[in-house]
């Protein structure tokens, strides 16, 4: 394992495969490069866990300037927010409070905005969010997690909405008593679900969240079957040239962060897969 010490030595260089910068304007310039490959945007502005209303509020008037920066750019990006960033670590009142504000102020510009999921611990509160506010504004996405045992009754009320589900597998280390957490089982709960999705969901389009190209594969042939609308999202820096790939042929956006709180997700990056860490390691190498 590489200590954190060493990473943070070398941090400029090397997150800016999967960081976009610490500026909007960066984040601007990497959506403006990605739509020469016909690739569309998701901006993120990291950060998280907040459990002052200071900090959920300045990050809300921040996602209300990006919505605001992005109309008219002809980019096709959109913004997607974490609710513990904007107040669901202080109540789930203040959270409903600033993504509305959002909301509002995406629905002034047109932008669309995706909802991240977080542990299990922020599921009701995020879904029932989704529910209040898409109802009124369908510009909207919410992402669920195959791994969690829930996950099927969600969808069951969830499909029948108008506004977008992003399914992924789900990243974060959840006890046995409420997900699975082998990587067959994953599997196979995943592509339960993209079935469900793409068989049901007739007010909205599915997003298919994943990296694994058998589960790409498997959405086209649903997609070819059903004729469900759908798109792909991927990773900033992740697959790269596979995205360019797939979005010669079908809608793709990369999942772009950027911002001042980069180094604890650049570290996930990095240790969750060993193609990442590799990376790091010719970084720090030189090589």
């Amino acid at each position: 394992m590489v200590h954190t010490a060493v990473l943070a030595a070398m941090i400029p260089p090397i997150a800016s495969r999967f960081v976009a910068g610490e500026t909007e304007a960066e984040a601007l310039e990497h959506a403006r490069a990605l739509r020469n490959d016909d690739i569309y945007t998701i901006l993120n502005l990291l950060g998280e866990h907040y459990h002052e209303p200071a900090p959920a509020a300045t990050d809300t008037q921040t996602y209300r300037q990006l919505c605001a920066d992005l109309d008219n750019t002809g980019l096709g990006a959109c913004v997607s927010v974490k609710p513990t960033q904007i107040g669901l670590g202080v109540g789930e009142e203040t959270f409903e409070e600033n993504l509305g504000t959002i909301v509002d102020r995406a629905e002034e510009t047109g932008q669309f905005v995706w909802i991240d999921m977080e542990d299990r611990t922020t599921t009701d509160a995020t879904l029932s969010a989704f529910e209040r506010f898409v109802q009124e504004y369908p510009r909207l996405g919410v992402c669920v997690q195959a791994n969690l045992k829930r996950t099927a009754a969600d969808l069951e009320r969830l499909v029948e909405l108008p506004g977008k589900i992003r399914l992924v597998k789900g990243a974060y280390d959840e006890p046995e008593q409420v997900a699975f957490t082998d990587r067959d089982s994953v599997n196979a709960r995943y592509r339960e679900l993209l079935e469900l999705l793409f068989t049901e969901k007739s007010a909205g389009s599915v997003a298919v969240g994943s990296h694994d190209p058998a589960m790409i594969d498997y959405a086209i042939d649903l997609h070819d079957a059903y004729g469900t609308s759908f798109e792909i999202q991927m990773l900033m820096g992740v697959r790269e040239d596979a995205q360019r790939e797939l979005a010669a042929e079908y809608d793709l956006y990369q999942y772009v962060p950027y911002g001042g709180r980069w180094f604890s997700y650049f570290y996930r990056r990095v240790m969750e897969r060993r193609e990442n860490l590799t990376f790091a390691l010719r970084a720090v190498l030189n090589r």
